[in-house]
């Protein structure tokens, strides 16, 4: 499908880091979609107090990462390998944000990513407990939601984990992004403590982000990298048994454009990370569909997709997002893990099957999503919810 210009067609400005891949991906999208190039707003000018916005705009806000200069801005941190310092990250980032938006209004021109969603998006425990209210399918979390405890050090994660169902856990950086910050933590009685990470600790206590994930088996090993990232917020929540694709753990990412499940890469990895820069694969989608459909029970690829339309709807300010949809051994059911205000970067990734963003990639599936340039846009109609499909799992 290739969308046709609308004689209504506004002007286009992204927020990003303009010698980015994102930012480079979605010009793409836009001149294959016949449109005039967007205009690009640099985030170092969103940071210095220099960016305008023009009546009529509509704005998109790309992830402000992959640049050093940024990212010292807003983390204070010189090495981007560091993992410590998300929670100034988060403080800083949320600020200029709301700047941000508050700019783009008054400027007249219309803003795709709503400032305070994207502040729940970026706080795990803020944003579990958004999805769980909603009846969301979430792994259970002790500190889900703003009452949730907070987590000071690795006594109080070992404490949480003596509760029902928790002796496998995520503990997580509430922050974080990417797999950062993240352990895979299996108890079994005291002193018996073992967690998969990709977290490095040096001689000084300093924490690193690895490419490579390690197995730790010594609790004070554990307790020191647990106690280094609390400063920053954790996050805990129960680790469940995955689907596997010829045994390998799977998991799926399903970018939720306007409403409507558009994309879904399988992620594949013999370690608890499927994340594809820590050694996990693309699967088989048509595989895990079929698989899917064997099941029966409430697993059907529909119900399925239903769940991250779902979860996408508790972000209705927020034009794209990215699911984490983890599928239960055997297929049958699914929970959602993340959501991911910048979950689109899927490059080559066309649309799936009825979903109307076929032949598109996620970008262009974004474009023509959007009802003032395509008004007669086939991604902006119903869910599948709305469509008569059982949204329950």
């Amino acid at each position: 499908m290739s969308p046709s210009p609308s004689s209504a067609t506004p002007d286009l400005a992204v927020v990003g880091n303009p010698a980015n891949r994102r930012v480079r991906l979605f010009q793409d999208a836009v001149a294959a979609a016949g449109l005039p190039p967007a205009r690009e707003v640099a985030w170092l000018d969103v940071l210095g107090g220099r960016a305008v916005f023009r009546p009529g705009e509509v704005v998109r806000v790309e992830s402000p990462g992959e640049d050093g200069t940024v990212e010292r801005l807003l983390r204070g941190a010189d090495d981007p390998t560091r993992v410590e310092g998300t929670a100034l990250w988060y403080e800083r980032f949320t600020s200029v944000v709301r700047e941000l938006g508050r700019a783009v209004r008054e400027s007249g021109a219309d803003l795709l990513d709503d400032p305070d969603e994207l502040a729940v998006l970026f706080d795990k425990r803020l944003c579990h407990g958004v999805l769980d209210r909603a009846s969301v399918p979430v792994p259970p979390s002790p500190t889900s939601g703003p009452g949730g405890p907070v987590v000071r050090g690795w006594d109080d994660v070992r404490a949480l984990m003596e509760g029902p169902g928790l002796r496998r856990a995520f503990v997580k950086i509430a922050h974080g992004s990417s797999a950062s910050g993240v352990l895979a933590v299996e108890t079994a009685g005291p002193g018996r403590v073992r967690a998969t990470t990709s977290v490095e600790r040096d001689a000084a206590g300093r924490l690193f982000n690895s490419l490579r994930v390690r197995r730790l088996t010594s609790e004070p090993e554990v307790a020191a990298i647990v106690d280094a990232l609390a400063p920053d917020g954790l996050h805990v929540e129960r680790w469940l048994p995955k689907a596997t694709q010829r045994g390998r753990a799977a998991d799926l990412r399903v970018v939720v454009v306007a409403g409507r499940a558009t994309h879904a890469v399988v992620r594949t990895s013999s370690s608890p990370m499927t994340n594809l820069h820590l050694g996990g694969a693309r699967g088989d989608l048509d595989a895990v569909r079929d698989a899917v459909e064997r099941a029966g029970g409430a697993g059907s690829w529909s119900a399925a997709l239903d769940v991250c339309e779902r979860a996408a709807a508790c972000f209705p300010g927020t034009h794209c997002v990215g699911v984490d949809l983890l599928p239960a051994t055997g297929w049958r059911r699914f929970a959602v893990g993340e959501v991911n205000a910048f979950g689109d970067l899927l490059p080559g990734l066309t649309g799936l099957p009825g979903s109307g963003a076929e032949g598109l990639d996620t970008y262009g599936a974004q474009l023509a999503a959007l009802p003032r340039v395509f008004p007669r846009s086939p991604l902006a109609g119903a869910t599948r919810a709305e469509e008569g499909h059982d949204a329950r799992v």
